[in-house]
């Protein structure tokens, strides 16, 4: 075994198929930040499995460290995003044509990001169903429990309430998770907001996506949804009420 029969280095290296002719020198680099995002999507869906069952082991510092890993992966998500910043928009309109429908709106490892990470309303799954039937991955991840849901579990076994959790118990193991669950979907949020900017910076912010979506104006509607851990959002007013605070 070596570094090169390791990684697979060959078939690795022979996955970027530029489609366009003759061959554009900007489209290489927009395929290897896509592939690198599912890469990393599947190391964020593994650690979120490993995430689900520390939690449904009541085994709080694990689930905090895994936390803390996710995170660190989800900054790295979105800062490669930058490496789009160098495509100016004259140059992808030069070979978007050959994308076909290709979208990525259309990432299965994605999807069930979302879905693992607790977005189940009415709206995402309508959004699912249009591209066909429900991937496999996807609906492995709606059948299963909410974070969130798994988080509150892990409070009631504790025999508290979140405000009890927050106010009485504020540098506990159980407390950090919570935070870091929280900073989990700031990171998450802050993906989508730069992925948004990029797309208007590359295509403008009325141009439909290749997929048939609405393009940036779908995107943006997702920047300020906070569907992850509502409870763990809402407990903040609650322990402000009746504080005499403005």
């Amino acid at each position: 075994m070596d570094y090169t029969r390791y990684l697979e280095l060959p078939a690795l290296l022979a996955l970027q198929h530029p489609q366009s002719q003759p061959e554009h020198p900007d489209e290489l680099l927009f395929i290897v930040v896509h592939q690198a995002s599912e890469l990393w999507f599947k190391v964020l869906l593994h650690e979120m499995e490993r995430l689900d069952a520390a939690m449904v082991a009541d085994d709080a510092e694990l689930a905090g460290a895994i936390v803390t890993r996710i995170n660190v992966l989800m900054r790295i998500v979105s800062q490669q995003l930058a490496a789009l910043d160098t495509l100016p928009p004259q140059r992808f309109m030069q070979f978007r044509g050959y994308l076909g429908s290709s979208s990525g709106s259309q990432s299965e490892q994605f999807r069930a990001l979302e879905a693992r990470s607790g977005v189940r309303d009415e709206h995402f799954l309508q959004v699912l169903r249009e591209h066909g039937e429900i991937p496999a991955i996807v609906q492995t991840a709606l059948g299963a429990p909410t974070m969130e849901s798994l988080f509150l579990g892990m409070v009631a076994r504790a025999g508290l309430t979140l405000e009890a959790l927050y106010l009485e118990h504020e540098h506990s193991p159980l407390t950090r998770l919570a935070e870091g669950l929280l900073e989990y979907e700031q990171q998450f949020g802050q993906w989508r907001f730069l992925h948004v900017q990029l797309v208007e910076r590359i295509i403008g912010p009325r141009t439909g996506g290749t997929g048939g979506t609405l393009g940036a104006k779908y995107l943006s509607r997702t920047i300020t949804q906070r569907k992850f851990f509502p409870a763990l959002w809402d407990v903040r007013a609650t322990m402000y009420k009746g504080s005499g605070t403005s």
